[in-house]
């Protein structure tokens, strides 16, 4: 049995595993990519972000990959790859519940929250229906020379830094190769975890102290849309609340609906160990029933509906690995760490983690030499203080949507800086490294019940009122924010920018097409 020598390997197939590998190709190393399963395969985190795509878009042009782009936009990715399913994605659409009562529209759109990404369907996000996406990325991959092994059962890696030995067996041959550095992309508790023991750690559970959330979700067909979306004074939606990342929220959890192009719905909850224990969320199907039979609204929607798969239950969602970076081997952030699926931060995280992993390679430093671990480690603990105050806040809605509001500026701010250049202004995943900004949020995410919403809405005001660029902090809006270049023009002194650079910008951008 031959062993070939690499200068990377990369265990794990996910998009992320593929695109990074893509990337070493380009900065001229060698690389196989070893897969445990087989393409196209079901797998959830689904849903894009803003600026999730720009950065799609900022590693395409950087690293010459024109294949890459069209996939940062609903009209392009249409254009390019109307083959691959995807789904509409034109925001966040949040529609607050009580167990046992109907959803119903109020004047001041009190239990609703719409908050747009895109002026128009043409520059929209997607979700990404991740059993093609994926298997697109890895023909990608090899496509760039980058050598595939699928369906392969690892031994735990022997030898060391600059000399990794890693043995397998595929059904047909046995399989052994050298590299210089190993990447572990296959996911929370994945290879690396599993071969080493390492240590799981996560101090701030997403749900509440001391308790992590669980999981179910699969795919369905036949799911109706939101039709009891409706406004009480028949005013138009800034977009369709189906064409977003839908969720319904409610105490203790909440359940995502996301719509793909083919037919297909992805849809689940996450919810606190409590109720899940309530709901007995092991036993599948029948603790969807009994999920749906608590919330008579998302019941309708659900009322023809039928699942395509089995349920897949994650008694613990929350996860984070101790250690992210050793000599000659690291963790994608996907696999070190998981949050909640809660705002889609994963491929954000995860993209930013390729973006510091290209640039050292780039550079001729390695990830233990730099600073990579400590910022994937720092960007899952932001996240995990933002969901936790999430979590506690879901039976109070005002108190919520004022907590979402220090997601929506940072990202809205890090992405237009990102846009006019300027990315120096927006340091960190949700702004973490900017001292006035981390400041309010610190002080922000420590509300819990029964601490008075009034003044938590004052310290959100206060936190956002420099970064805020896209009306977030308008009462008028009544919890309905489009997206409104005057927004944008009012805002360019908070980025140093001029009326010609946003003007620019936005064209660039696509917005007023």
């Amino acid at each position: 049995m031959a062993c070939v020598q690499y200068d990377v390997a990369i265990i794990g197939s996910s998009f992320a595993g593929s695109l990074l590998a893509v990337l070493a190709r380009r900065l001229g190393k060698s690389v196989v990519l070893l897969e445990r399963g087989r393409h196209p395969r079901f797998v959830i985190g689904e849903s894009s972000t803003p600026l999730a795509n720009l950065l799609l878009e900022e590693l395409a042009d950087k690293y010459e990959l024109p294949w890459l782009r069209p996939f940062a936009k609903w009209g392009s990715w249409q254009s390019n790859y109307s083959q691959i399913p995807c789904g509409l994605k034109r925001g966040f659409s949040f529609y607050f519940h009580q167990p046992n009562q109907l959803w119903r529209p109020t004047e001041t759109r009190d239990t609703e929250m719409l908050v747009a990404a895109s002026p128009h369907d043409d520059i929209a996000d997607t979700h990404w229906y991740r059993p093609d996406f994926d298997a697109h990325f890895v023909a990608e991959a090899q496509r760039a020379g980058v050598e595939y092994l699928d369906q392969i059962e690892l031994d735990p890696p022997q030898g060391g830094p600059g000399q990794w030995e890693l043995a397998g067996q595929r059904p047909t041959e046995s399989v052994a190769v050298r590299a210089r550095f190993l990447v572990d992309a296959s996911g929370p508790r994945g290879y690396l975890a599993r071969s080493w023991g390492l240590p799981e750690s996560v101090p701030t559970e997403a749900a509440e102290p001391g308790v992590g959330t669980q999981a179910l979700y699969t795919h369905f067909r036949h799911v109706n849309r939101w039709q009891t979306g409706r406004s009480m004074d028949d005013a138009a939606p800034p977009f369709p609340p189906d064409d977003a990342a839908l969720h319904h929220v409610f105490p203790g959890g909440w359940i995502w609906v996301l719509r793909f192009n083919n037919g297909l719905v992805s849809a689940g909850c996450a919810v606190s160990a409590s109720l899940a224990e309530s709901l007995r969320l092991s036993e599948g199907a029948g603790a969807w029933a009994r999920i749906l039979e608590r919330f008579p609204s998302v019941a309708a929607q659900f009322a023809e509906a039928s699942p395509v798969r089995e349920f897949t239950h994650l008694p613990r969602l929350a996860y984070r690995s101790r250690p992210i970076t050793g000599p000659g081997w690291c963790l994608l952030p996907g696999t070190a760490g998981f949050i909640d699926p809660l705002l889609s931060t994963g491929f954000v995280q995860n993209l930013l983690g390729l973006e510091r992993l290209a640039a050292l390679w780039a550079r001729g430093e390695s990830p233990e030499d730099g600073n990579y671990g400590a910022a994937v480690a720092a960007d899952l603990s932001v996240t995990s203080e933002l969901i936790r105050a999430l979590y506690r806040a879901m039976p109070v809605p005002r108190a919520f949507r004022a907590l979402s509001r220090l997601y929506f500026a940072s990202v809205s701010y890090a992405e237009t800086a990102r846009r006019l250049g300027r990315p120096a202004l927006a340091p960190g995943f949700l702004l973490r490294l900017h001292p006035l900004f981390s400041a309010g949020f610190s002080r922000c995410v420590q509300w819990a019940v029964p601490d008075s919403v009034d003044a938590l809405e004052e310290q959100v005001q206060r936190a956002i009122g420099d970064f805020d660029v896209v009306g977030l902090t308008s009462a008028e809006k009544r919890n309905w924010h489009g997206c409104d270049a005057a927004e944008l023009y009012a805002a360019a002194p908070k980025l140093g920018a001029s009326f010609e650079e946003i003007t620019a910008m936005l064209r660039r951008s696509g917005f007023n097409q």
